[in-house]
């Protein structure tokens, strides 16, 4: 296998979703706690950020926050939920995605009767405007497929 610091990937198993709860991280010691990865603090990520959270049934973030700069993707994978956005609050459970953009409050908790953890992964960029159509790629259609 290439050395991913020279080919320009890597690839980090973050474990199975039932496994995520035993991570303790944050961004910082003082923002730590159970269930929570900044999986992009693993990696040599420029561009985007990814964290993997699980909440118990019942738990809640906590606090509210706003970005200024980031853009923030939710997508939900298992569990019962809401979250507070402004003024609103909304359900969230597997197959939701909530975009939150900038200056939007923001704040998650688990459900009390959630069938089990509230897991999900929160992806965030920021910066230029992403393209509709990523026009920076190119197809290399003579190029063999490698399986």
């Amino acid at each position: 296998m290439s050395d991913p610091a020279s080919a320009g990937w890597e690839l980090k198993e973050i474990g199975a979703l039932d496994t995520w709860r035993g991570h303790h991280g944050g961004f910082d010691e003082a923002r730590s706690r159970d269930g929570r990865r900044i999986v992009d603090h693993e990696l040599a990520a420029q561009y985007i950020g990814l964290s993997a959270n699980a909440l118990e049934p019942g738990e809640e973030a906590g606090y509210w926050h706003t970005h200024a700069r980031i853009e923030e993707l939710y997508v939900f994978l298992s569990g019962r939920g809401q979250m507070g956005l402004d003024d609103e609050v909304v359900e969230v459970g597997p197959g939701t995605v909530v975009r939150v953009g900038q200056d939007v409050w923001r704040t998650w908790r688990a459900l009390p009767d959630s069938p089990g953890e509230l897991r999900w992964l929160c992806i965030r960029a920021g910066g230029e405007r992403l393209p509709r159509f990523p026009d920076d790629s190119r197809r290399g259609e003579d190029r063999p497929l490698p399986w």
